[in-house]
């Protein structure tokens, strides 16, 4: 089955929007300003909608399709867990960090190889 460089867009885009809605998400646990200005359900309706739309491209892959669907699992609830506790203690405040880095890391990679895409189109 061949992929059209449009088809790898529109994936690789997708990918992004979820990670960046994803990192939102969990910059609001410790800045007042991100959870004023991004309305909770604005960001929860972009969320739902992007991860679902990747589900959906996802299901030709398993695999790929869990493993994405445990990352935003697991971020969701850690973000959760943060903002229905008030301030976080130093082990949830690390655990943030980390996944907020993996988050910046992927989106950065994934952004570089949209723009690279966008070039061959």
């Amino acid at each position: 089955m061949a992929t059209s460089t449009k088809e790898l867009i529109d994936v690789t885009a997708a990918l992004v929007r979820l990670y960046v809605f994803l990192a939102q998400s969990l910059d609001r646990c410790f800045d007042d300003a991100a959870r004023k200005s991004y309305l909770d359900s604005e960001l929860q309706g972009h969320l739902t909608e992007t991860r679902r739309q990747l589900m959906e491209i996802l299901a030709v892959n398993p695999v790929v399709k869990n493993k994405l669907a445990q990352d935003c699992d697991r971020i969701l609830a850690l973000g959760a867990s943060c903002l229905k506790g008030g301030a976080a203690d130093t082990k949830t405040h690390d655990a943030i960090q980390a996944e907020r880095a993996i988050l910046k890391n992927k989106t950065v990679a994934l952004s570089d190889l949209v723009a690279v895409f966008r070039a061959m189109d």
